[in-house]
């Protein structure tokens, strides 16, 4: 197994300046979670980085997914990649592909489904479930942790691992 290629640059976990950029909040409802689909949509480095979801089931990976895509202009049906794995979506002058590896098992499946592909070319990837093909993925530049706390509160941790994902973290924060 080999690491997928990456547009943008990879910067090793020892980068002390992304390390200063986690950012911890709480989403009251899911009118935070649109807010912050906003603010991160508003960042031009969002177009070509690698974002990973982290939280159980029903924690608001998809939600925060569906706002994220609206905000950037996908129209139509937005559903979650659960069985076919990934799930393309165009928006205006922008490539997405929306993962979710809940199901991913076989490391053949990379492969034969073309994403070191996906990975080499420009666009947003968005990961749910990124720890089920981790050795096959590159380090993401955002990695992005919902804890569900009840119905509508989330505890949020945004954390940047590449240059590219700093800014976007640093902006993620309510003005």
């Amino acid at each position: 197994m080999t690491v997928a290629p990456h547009t943008g640059q990879i910067v090793g976990s020892g980068n002390h300046a992304a390390a200063e950029t986690a950012r911890h909040f709480t989403w009251h409802s899911e009118d935070d979670t649109t807010a912050f689909a906003q603010r991160l949509a508003a960042q031009p480095l969002l177009a070509n980085a690698f974002v990973t979801l982290h939280g159980d089931l029903g924690a608001g990976k998809t939600t925060l997914v569906r706002h994220l895509l609206r905000t950037l202009g996908v129209q139509g049906r937005i559903k979650s990649p659960t069985y076919a794995v990934v799930e393309p979506h165009e928006a205006p002058g922008l490539a997405i592909w929306h993962f979710d590896f809940y199901r991913f098992d076989d490391p053949r499946e990379w492969e034969d489904a073309g994403f070191r592909d996906i990975f080499a070319n420009p666009g947003l990837k968005v990961a749910e479930w990124p720890e089920k093909a981790a050795a096959l993925t590159p380090l993401a530049d955002l990695a992005i942790h919902i804890e569900a706390i009840d119905d509508t509160e989330r505890k949020v941790t945004v954390h940047a691992h590449t240059p590219s994902g700093v800014p976007c973290c640093k902006h993620s924060e309510t003005p």
